[in-house]
């Protein structure tokens, strides 16, 4: 339904968590149009990262689960989230957990990052957030269980 591209022998989205409407090893399938309780619980139980989505910036497009406990981003090649881009510094920011609410901090940055066109030190992220990382833009898409 979103676009992404699972491996093979996977029977849930990763990134979205829509069942898959093709079978998988002769298994036979309910599509999201008919669904079941069996559907329901096996999608309560799905681990999905949370996703960010780059809107603006050479790597437009892209999609970044976020399934570790910290995630970097910046221009070093090292960084989880790897910006290619002279705008952003080498350990520009992070995203972590704190609890069960998803965090953003600045690393020490020369131009900032800018939560909803807010530049912050640290602040805590929500569903549908826009992240400014130098001339990139991102959407913060959380997920159940990052």
């Amino acid at each position: 339904m979103c676009g992404h591209l699972n491996g093979p022998g996977a029977n849930f989205c990763s990134a979205c968590g829509h069942r898959l409407s093709e079978p998988v090893d002769g298994d036979s399938v309910t599509t999201a149009d008919e669904p079941t309780t069996e559907m329901a619980l096996e999608a309560d139980l799905i681990h999905q990262p949370a996703v960010l989505v780059v809107t603006q910036g050479a790597a437009a497009g892209s999609r970044f689960e976020l399934s570790e406990t910290r995630v970097t981003l910046g221009r070093h090649p090292d960084s989880d989230i790897f910006l290619d881009d002279i705008t952003v510094s080498r350990n520009h920011a992070e995203i972590y957990r704190e609890g069960l609410v998803p965090r953003v901090k600045d690393m020490g940055s020369l131009n900032g990052t800018y939560l909803n066109s807010r530049r912050v030190e640290e602040a805590g992220l929500k569903d549908g957030d826009e992240l400014q990382i130098g001339r990139f833009k991102l959407i913060f898409h959380d997920r159940v269980g990052w």
